[in-house]
Formats: structure tokens, C-alpha cells, sequence
């Protein structure tokens, strides 16, 4: 009985930039969201992000998946981005006065307010931690691709996960013990 011999499995090409689009535009937005945007902003690091990929398409290999390869220019846009002097001074608020308002609009609210706790806590993170949590906890990648997209061990990820938690979970009990949030 002769052994086949491995035959290395052909690499993935990179879809065309259209394709790219269609299919990743919403998590580039959620993950840049996610990794500091502000909102406003939003719209343009998003074509930033598609107009990094378009220039160095070339670099793709095709080892790696194609939601990392687009995730590694989101991660780098948004880091640019939070880079930016002018970004570091704004602080704009989602705090909105209380008010009396039907239920479903106090719901809102309490979302509202939830979105714009994490996103606070988000920003105390550093970029390895920030970058593992958002995708394994927010975007519910397998731990496998997101140790991948970070660049990191397996257990590294984990670790860092571990560590993000920690202190998601405790920037939400300081905000509860002072009325902040519910």
C-alpha cells in the first residue's frame, strides 16, 4: 500500500473588492465601532478600510481566513483613528436628561446608555485585549480565529479574554454602585 503524499491544499484567493464589500461592509462597521469610531466618523475609516484592502490585496496568501485578513485593516484603521489628536479631545455624551417617558422609550434608554458604558469601558482597554474581547464576546468568532486575528497563541487569547472580563465586569459594578447604570 503506497502513501499519498500530502498535496498542500490550494490557498483561497481574495474575492474581488465588490464581493469584499457586500459581504464584510457590516462587521468592518461593527468591529471599527467597536474598536473606538465614533459614529460620525464611521462611513469614512469603513471606505478607508476598503481602500487599504483594494492597495495591498497582493499581501493576502490565502493560509489565513478571509474575515481575519480583513479584520487585520479594520484593527490598524481604528488604531490610526484613535491615534488622531483631535479624536482624543472630543468627548462627545449619549447621556440623555431624565425625563418621564413611556416604558418602551426608558428601554431605549437603558440601551442607550448600556452601548455607551461599553463603549467607555472598551476604551480602557489596551489593543490586545480589546481586540480579543470584541471579537470573541461582541462578534462570537471561535476562539481559534480570533487567536488568529490577534496574532496571538490560543492560550494567549484566552488569557487576554479572561483579562478583558475582569474588567468589563468591574467598570459594570462601579457603574451600578454609583447609580449609572441599572
Amino acid at each position: 500500500m503506497h502513501a499519498t503524499p500530502d498535496i498542500p491544499a490550494t490557498p483561497t484567493p481574495l474575492p474581488e473588492l465588490r464581493v469584499l464589500y457586500a459581504e464584510y461592509v457590516q462587521f468592518v462597521a461593527r468591529v471599527l465601532r467597536r474598536m473606538g469610531v465614533r459614529e460620525a466618523d464611521l462611513e469614512d475609516e469603513c471606505q478607508e478600510v476598503f481602500s487599504s484592502l483594494y492597495r495591498r490585496r497582493d499581501s493576502y496568501d490565502g493560509r489565513g481566513s478571509v474575515r481575519s485578513f480583513v479584520f487585520s485593516f479594520a484593527r490598524r484603521v481604528a488604531a490610526d483613528y484613535r491615534k488622531r489628536a483631535h479624536i482624543r479631545r472630543e468627548a462627545l455624551s449619549n447621556e440623555m436628561a431624565d425625563t418621564a417617558v413611556e416604558p418602551r422609550v426608558d428601554d431605549a434608554i437603558d440601551a442607550r446608555r448600556a452601548r455607551s458604558l461599553l463603549e467607555e469601558l472598551l476604551e480602557g482597554l489596551d489593543d490586545d485585549r480589546r481586540v480579543v474581547f470584541v471579537l470573541f464576546e461582541l462578534e462570537q468568532l471561535p476562539m481559534n480565529e480570533v487567536a488568529e486575528s490577534a496574532g496571538c497563541p490560543l492560550q494567549t487569547a484566552y488569557s487576554r479574554l479572561y483579562s478583558a472580563r475582569k474588567h468589563v465586569e468591574a467598570g459594570v459594578e462601579r457603574a451600578r454602585k454609583t447609580g449609572r447604570f441599572p
